[in-house]
This record gives C-alpha cells, sequence and structure tokens, in this order.
C-alpha cells in the first residue's frame, strides 16, 4: 500500500521512528479498535498491523500522524444523508438549470439500452419522470458545473471510442451518487475523455436510481439493502454486453476492466466478487462472464459495516480481478476504513491488488483540479495499468 502525505519525511533515525509510529498505532487501535489486531511481534507491533502494511509488498511510505491513521475507524454505516458531490451540491451553490427528461449522450457517441425489454424486477417499483440538474460551486469542483442525473429507470450504456491507437482495453464507468443519483459528468464523461486520450474504448454505464442498492434511506434514517440489487444487476448486464460486443467495439475480450467512483466503487467490488447473476437470464448475452479483467475502485462507499467489517457480500477469492484502490485519508463522505477493510480482504485472498491512500483530497475529486497530489491519480492508475500488462 502506498500511502502519500505531504509533510516531509524524517531524513534521521527513520528505522526507530517508524517502529514508534507503527507501535504508538498498533497500541491505540488494539484500544479503539479490537477487531483490528490480533497478537503482537517482539516490537509490540500488532501482527494485524504489519502484516496490512507490509505483507505481499503491500508498504507504508512515509510517516503517518496517528490521527490520521486513526480515520479509519470510524462510523461504518451511512445514519445521516450523504453531503457530498453525489448529491446537490453542498454550500454556497447557483443552480444553473434543470432539464426533464432521460439524458443525452454527448454529440458522436453511440447511447444503448442494457436491455432487450423493460429492465428486471420493475413490476413493483414508482419511479418519477428522469430528468438532470446542473449546478456549480464556487469552493468545489474547480468552480466548474456538476450535473447530476435522477430517476432513472431505463439505464444504459454509452459508447466512447478510443481516439488514438490502443491495444484493445475497454473501461466501463460507474458515476458515483449513493445508488440515489449519478454525477454523470463529474464522474463520468470527463472521465472517459482522459480514457479515451490514452487509446481505452470507455463505456458509462448510467444504471438505474434511486434505492438501487445499499444506500441511506431518509424514511427510517438507516442504511437499507433493498430485495433487489437493481444497480448491479445493471452492472452485470453492461459488463455482459461489452463482452458480447467486442468484435463490434474492436475491443480485447480479456481486457475489459471497471471503474467506479463512490457508489460506483461499490459496485466495482460488487461485480469484482459476485459473479453470480443478480437476475434470471433475459437472452444469449447472459450466459457471458460478468467478471471484469482488472478493477479501480475510486473513493469507495458502503464497503465498511458496523464494526469497521466488510461488506459479508463481498467475498474475494481467487477470481477477483487485480484491483487498484484511491482513497484520501479526510475524505468526509467515505470513511478511509471503506478502502482498508476491503485491501485487508483482498491481502487475506490472495488476490493481486495496488492501493494509494492520500493524506488530502477529500471526496469526490475525480478529475478536477485539487492542488493536492491526490489529483495525480491518472497518471497512478495508468502505471498500474502498464505494470500488470494491460496496457
Amino acid at each position: 500500500m502506498t500511502a502519500h502525505n505531504s509533510m516531509p519525511r524524517p531524513q534521521k533515525n527513520w528505522g526507530q521512528t517508524r517502529k514508534i509510529i507503527l507501535w504508538a498505532t498498533g497500541q491505540y487501535w488494539g484500544s479503539q479498535c479490537p477487531e483490528r489486531t490480533s497478537v503482537t511481534d517482539r516490537t509490540g507491533v500488532s501482527m494485524g498491523m504489519r502484516r496490512f502494511f507490509r505483507h505481499r509488498g503491500l508498504l507504508l511510505a512515509g510517516a503517518l500522524s496517528v490521527q490520521n491513521l486513526l480515520a479509519g475507524c470510524g462510523a461504518a454505516e451511512p445514519a445521516k444523508p450523504r453531503d457530498n458531490a453525489d448529491s446537490r451540491l453542498a454550500g454556497s451553490q447557483t443552480v444553473d438549470g434543470r432539464k426533464d427528461g432521460v439524458w443525452q449522450a454527448p454529440p458522436g457517441v453511440q447511447q444503448l439500452p442494457l436491455w432487450p425489454g423493460t429492465a428486471p424486477n420493475m413490476a413493483d417499483v414508482e419511479i418519477p419522470p428522469e430528468y438532470s440538474e446542473t449546478a456549480t460551486n464556487s469552493d468545489r469542483f474547480a468552480g466548474l458545473p456538476v450535473t447530476g442525473v435522477f430517476n432513472v429507470s431505463v439505464p444504459t450504456m454509452t459508447v466512447f471510442p478510443a481516439k488514438i491507437a490502443g491495444n484493445g482495453t475497454a473501461m466501463l464507468v460507474f458515476p458515483g451518487g449513493g445508488f440515489q443519483k449519478l454525477a454523470i459528468d463529474l464522474e463520468g464523461t470527463e472521465v472517459c475523455d482522459w480514457l479515451t486520450s490514452r487509446g481505452i474504448t470507455c463505456v458509462l454505464v448510467k444504471y438505474r436510481v434511486p434505492k438501487s442498492n445499499h444506500h441511506y434511506d431518509s424514511e427510517c434514517n438507516c442504511a437499507v439493502t433493498p430485495k433487489h440489487l437493481l444497480a448491479l444487476q445493471d452492472a452485470q448486464r453492461a459488463i455482459r454486453l461489452v463482452r458480447s460486443r467486442a468484435k463490434a467495439l474492436s475491443i480485447d475480450p480479456g481486457k475489459i476492466g471497471v471503474i467506479g467512483f463512490s457508489a460506483g466503487g461499490y459496485l466495482v467490488a460488487q461485480t469484482s466478487n459476485i459473479f453470480a447473476p443478480a437476475y434470471k437470464p433475459v437472452d444469449a448475452i447472459d450466459q457471458l462472464s460478468s467478471r471484469p479483467d482488472f478493477a479501480v475502485a475510486m473513493f469507495p462507499g458502503h464497503l465498511c459495516r458496523a464494526g469497521d467489517t466488510l461488506d459479508p457480500g463481498i467475498k474475494p477469492g481467487k477470481m477477483t480481478p487485480p484491483t487498484f484502490l484511491l482513497q484520501a485519508w479526510d475524505d468526509p463522505v467515505d470513511p478511509i476504513c471503506n478502502s482498508i477493510v476491503y485491501a485487508r480482504a483482498l491481502d487475506a485472498a490472495g488476490a493481486k491488488a495496488e492501493v494509494h491512500l492520500f493524506a488530502r483530497g477529500g471526496h469526490a475529486f475525480a478529475m478536477r483540479p485539487l492542488g493536492h497530489p491526490v489529483e495525480k491519480w491518472p497518471a497512478l492508475m495508468e502505471d498500474w495499468l502498464s505494470d500488470t500488462g494491460i496496457m
């Protein structure tokens, strides 16, 4: 695991300093989060901590304060509405406009329905008509507008062809939104613009919302997992559909990956570990595999549950694809625990993973400039794709 901090690294006695930091961290975590520690080694460092930071090449680089480390030992379940970029913009904002009707893809790209007819399990679901809303917050997202799509009942995928020659790699993009709405440009079209510039075919998935997966419900002021995981159904179907069209899209059916942000990062974890269909097959396409060949989870949510444990529905194993995880320690929306518990599970399963935890960055930074090192994540991801042989 690579942890990034803007503070300068001590130049002298680093080995002793590192032992002190890890010892103090292990002692505090042992008292506050007993489920994270087991026996200690002769330096007093928790073996669980040492295994997490060092096992299989996951290395903590640089001195992190105990206060920052403890940020991962916070509330797991969303107990109140999430105030983030995936909801209506917080703070001082200007609503630029609302557009009723189905969100339209940019000119020159193809938008396709995911299902041959009505999407599964919609018979008793009542959703108002779809609309999109754009707002601007001068204090966030580089002061540029952000568009959210609401009330999606007809899921689609939009194909953005690679702008330069590549090697047949494709990525499906799952925007965030707390399974209530979709940050369609911030964590969708803008990501596709970058991916296609690197020779990657991008497929933007507009999955069903609201209440289509694990989410906060204002009616009970609690976290709810619905009977039918509509968003997961759409994600699985999208992967299968892209794989079925590999030849037509000029992509390699063995190089189809997923990238998701926030709630979309949760879909990345689900599709990386849940291979049984979440719906009854509707055609021959559903005979194809929905397993992505590689996965990128950006500031994921919904993974860390009560007691700082991993969602029991996520069970990494030998089939879990190579995974890239990235999050900021100061994320005020999805605690760092989400990445930590998933990274530990990947490690325990022997899954290949690269983990980057930055000191600053907040939530929903996506491709927008921040003035912090975390904004360099696209280059880190590209290096990882090259190092794993995907690109």
